[in-house]
């Protein structure tokens, strides 16, 4: 049975469907809070040697302010570095030399800390909190690197575990272990400490956020998904557009910590109420569980104003129906990975838009990098970024439901391709504004890129492998994302390279793209056997008319199938009761007198 044919018998997309689709995006703007909050928790400051009085000649000593600084560290070897003075060095004199200006003979490394510019929003962080810097500045790169590990690590692994134990049991267990991993991060005493549970809170979080998405879409018939992706997808945005005003009231980064996590405590709401995030149906429909997959279309219908106890000939003709497709003794089946062996449809639309999510996250550092020569300051930079997102949103919302899944992603796809080639190509002669121009909408389109793979990733995926597909495609994503800190760790040398096989890649993924199905206003697919179905539509589509039927009735155009199932199912709950089938149903004379039609 399709779930989707059974939503308008239990009141299509009511009222009850419209609050459990807003409580299912709630947790996306608690994610978004967390997620990005590690922006400001690892951002190094601009930062000095604390000047060492006993480096300097007793002539010396005696100085305060820019002089002090001005004797005590070497000056920038880029003259338009800020600040002006050497980061990691200072200078070394000679005991005594006779000169009431000496001169220095050498550098040493930093020996009494460093003084700290402001933060932006906060005043300390964990970069302040345990002097991140110079030699060890490589561990905050690690700490970024860490965190995409947790998250990659969460939607392989609980991806999977929604496919088995469902899509609530996932969220509940996700909202546990990231409140109590939350907390280890806030009262950490130490850098190893804060690592261990900010990787491991990565993990809850890409469990929550992907057993909430793949609930919520889920509930959705094929006209809503996408306006529901997109108002979830703006949840994310308005987080991460309210984190700084949060960073400015709290000024310390454990504040921000406590901030952060205290409205996952919200969440648990959702485990002593079930109505407010049920099983997702289509899921227990999909693997079997009919008893359960009855009971919350049951709650929903009356959510929806719907009396499913009616008449027989109804509403309630649904449960009947599957009462006779699903017997009582029907067994609960879980799928995993090891049962697509044989899928090479699905398999092959895994790694296309695995691909091309990996290239939308990638590439999206390249031009967020050309963005800072013209935003400085951090704010600028960072609005811009959340801009370009909610931008891609909106050009989504217009576009892809009008020109289908395929055509923009491989239009996306094409101009990220062609912005970061001319960006690379023609950068030392283009025009300030056009090379801002340019990064922008590349921005753009990278986002589109990603987000609307991840979408369409979910509609040509089966329900029964939903959970396990869509967490390792996010994964990819997520590795993307990590390339970004990896270019930190070498001191971001290698940027220009890193830019080119993105590129590349942009490129490449053109021809694969032409080769995914179109989703546009179709079934989500249940079974392994509905993905496998999910095929690439052909180029021109072929005008031969010559599909006449062997047996050709002139009742066939009024032909209903739903009016055959409604005479089926209250035959047989007839012949259950000892009822002598005789009726003046009009609904039942008709479909009767028609299969007579039909069949002389």
């Amino acid at each position: 049975m399709e779930f989707d044919r059974i939503i308008p018998h239990i009141g299509g997309f009511g009222r009850c469907h419209k609050m459990l689709v807003a409580f299912a995006c709630l947790p996306n703007l608690l994610v978004a809070l967390s997620f990005f909050s590690s922006v400001f928790l690892t951002l190094t400051p601009g930062h000095h040697c604390q000047p060492d009085p006993q480096l300097l000649p007793e002539t010396l000593r005696n100085l305060s302010g820019v002089q002090l600084l001005n004797y005590s560290l070497p000056p920038q070897t880029d003259a338009a570095a800020s600040p002006a003075w050497s980061r990691c060095r200072l200078l070394r004199y000679p005991s005594s030399d006779g000169r009431s200006r000496p001169l220095p003979n050498g550098s040493v490394s930093c020996t009494r800390g460093w003084q700290f510019e402001r933060l932006v929003g906060l005043e300390t962080n964990v970069v302040t909190q345990w002097n991140l810097v110079c030699k060890n500045y490589w561990k905050v790169p690690l700490e970024e690197v860490g965190y995409s590990i947790g998250w990659i690590v969460g939607f392989l692994t609980l991806g999977t575990v929604a496919d088995g134990l469902g899509r609530r049991s996932t969220f509940v267990l996700s909202v546990f272990v990231a409140i109590i991993q939350h907390i280890g991060v806030l009262v950490s005493v130490d850098f190893i400490m804060f690592l261990v549970f900010h990787m491991l809170s990565g993990i809850a979080l890409a469990g929550l956020f992907l057993s909430a998405y793949v609930a919520r879409l889920e509930m959705c018939d094929p006209p809503h998904r996408l306006m529901i992706m997109i108002i979830a997808a703006f949840c994310t945005v308005a987080g991460e557009m309210l984190l700084p005003g949060l960073a400015e009231l709290c000024k310390n980064w454990r504040i921000l910590q406590g901030v952060v996590t205290a409205p996952f405590l919200i969440l648990l709401i959702y485990w002593c109420i079930p109505s407010m995030f049920p099983e997702s149906p289509r899921w227990l429909l999909a693997t079997r569980r009919i008893g359960k997959c009855k009971q919350i279309l049951r709650g929903i219908a009356i959510g929806n104003g719907v009396n499913v106890e009616d008449e027989i000939y109804t509403q309630c003709t649904i449960f009947n129906e599957m009462d006779s497709v699903f017997e009582e003794a029907t067994r609960c089946r879980s799928y995993t990975f090891c049962d697509m062996t044989t899928a090479q449809t699905i398999w092959k639309n895994i790694l296309i838009l695995g691909f091309t999510t990996f290239i939308g996250n990638g590439i999206q550092h390249c031009f967020s990098q050309n963005l800072v020569g013209y935003s400085p300051r951090f704010y600028l930079s960072y609005f811009v970024i959340a801009g370009a997102e909610a931008v891609a949103l909106i050009f989504l919302y217009f576009t892809v439901n009008k020109f289908g899944r395929r055509g923009i992603l491989l239009f996306s796809t094409i101009f990220t391709g062609l912005s970061s080639l001319l960006l690379l190509a023609l950068v030392q002669y283009l025009h300030e504004a056009v090379h801002l121009a340019l990064s922008i909408l590349g921005l753009v389109s990278a986002c589109s890129v990603s987000i609307l793979s991840i979408f369409f990733a979910s509609e040509v995926v089966p329900t029964v492998v939903r959970g396990a597909t869509l967490g390792l495609i996010m994964a990819t994503g997520c590795i993307g994302k990590a390339t970004s800190p990896i270019m930190d760790l070498h001191n971001k040398h290698g940027f220009f390279l890193h830019h080119v096989v993105f590129a590349s890649f942009a490129v490449l993924s053109v021809l694969c793209i032409m080769l995914l199905p179109e989703s546009k206003r179709k079934l989500l697919p249940e079974s392994l056997k509905d993905g496998e179905n999910q095929r690439r539509p052909p180029m021109l589509l072929s005008q031969n008319k010559d599909r006449v039927p062997l047996l050709h009735s002139k009742h066939h155009g009024n032909y209903n199938p739903e009016n055959y199932s409604k005479l089926v199912t209250a035959t047989k709950k007839m012949l259950a009761h000892n009822i002598p089938i005789q009726s003046q149903d009009p609904t039942i004379e008709s479909v009767t007198k028609e299969t007579r039609e039909s069949a002389t």
